[in-house]
């Protein structure tokens, strides 16, 4: 039983945020409580400012949805569009360092922007341009958004795939996790045509549908939706286990070096550190993309990835010696 009513509406609150709607008895289960305690907390929420939405029926419930005004306590008009066009920018892209959670703050943010914030959004957005983009492919943010509501309201989503041979289908899934490796974004989900767990590259995605159709959570095989898709991908391409030392101390190599790399270990009395990890795809990227860090660096394995960046090395001196 929550005694603490401010707690309470902030958890109720927080949990009318995720884009979905909430039965009244499924509330009162999350919090705690009776169901008149939670009219009673809903009417506290409206009364503060909060646009929470009541349908009736047996599958009726709550929802919060866009009202004439942001609500009060935490953004004004600026802050929120600054925030909105932020995040979308970001979101087109698979940054590293831009998680799901990114996403879904995003899809909680356009969810109750009023419709003359939105139109400023939107065209924001399309006026600019930016000089430099992440190493995946565009992304349109409204995909990003509709997963992320589905993956947090457990509903089922429709889109249209297209696969790395140019076939296309159209599948029908139950969402489970967005994960970003650094380059691109993808969705792990259970495909029901397929009957089984699937990754899907989300550059690849077109026509995301939020079916309304809910459905209970399955357990992941592995317990976790980065691991799995780094299983996936490990099956689907060539993998390396590759160790890499960095001259520089953690504090300098972590925030610049991407996070699939894993962890940077300090050695040498912590001047250097190493970093190790089981990456797959072309040791040519691997290569490039060790060197966009700026720092010094040395490859102890494997032998491709040697063998990479010495002849990147020299290609870029070649290049240097004829400029």
């Amino acid at each position: 039983m929550t005694t603490d009513t401010p707690a309470r509406l902030l958890t109720l609150l927080s949990l009318l945020q995720t884009p979905r709607e909430w039965p009244g008895g499924e509330l009162a289960d999350r919090l705690g409580v009776s169901r008149r305690t939670v009219r009673r907390d809903i009417d506290r929420l409206r009364e503060l400012g909060y646009p929470v939405q009541a349908t009736m029926g047996a599958d009726g419930g709550y929802r919060l949805v866009a009202g004439k005004a942001m609500p009060p306590l935490v953004l004004d008009d600026e802050e929120a569009v600054a925030i909105a066009v932020g995040l979308r920018a970001g979101a087109g892209h698979a940054v590293a360092g831009l998680d799901e959670a990114s996403v879904r703050a995003l899809a909680k943010l356009e969810q109750v922007l009023p419709s003359r914030l939105r139109h400023r959004v939107a065209t924001l957005q399309s006026a600019t341009t930016p000089l430099t983009s992440g190493d995946g492919p565009s992304i349109a943010p409204e995909t990003l958004t509709v997963m992320a509501s589905t993956v947090a309201g457990h509903e089922r989503l429709r889109f249209a795939y297209r696969a790395a041979d140019g076939s296309e289908t159209r599948r029908v899934t139950e969402p489970y996790r967005l994960v970003s490796t650094g380059r691109r974004w993808y969705l792990v989900a259970y495909d029901l045509d397929r009957d089984d767990w699937r990754t899907f590259r989300v550059d690849r995605v077109s026509e995301p549908f939020a079916t309304g159709a809910r459905f209970a959570p399955r357990e992941l095989p592995t317990g976790d939706a980065a691991e799995y898709l780094r299983h996936s991908m490990q099956r689907r391409n060539d993998s390396y286990d590759i160790a890499v030392v960095f001259l520089a101390p953690v504090e300098t190599v972590a925030p610049l070096v991407p996070h699939w790399l894993g962890t940077p270990e300090a050695v040498d009395g912590g001047s250097s550190c190493v970093v190790r990890a089981t990456v797959s795809g072309s040791v040519e990227w691997i290569a490039a993309r060790l060197a966009t860090t700026g720092l010094e660096f040395r490859v102890r394995e494997p032998a491709e990835l040697v063998e990479c960046v010495r002849e990147l090395g020299a290609r870029l001196g070649r290049a240097a010696a004829t400029g």
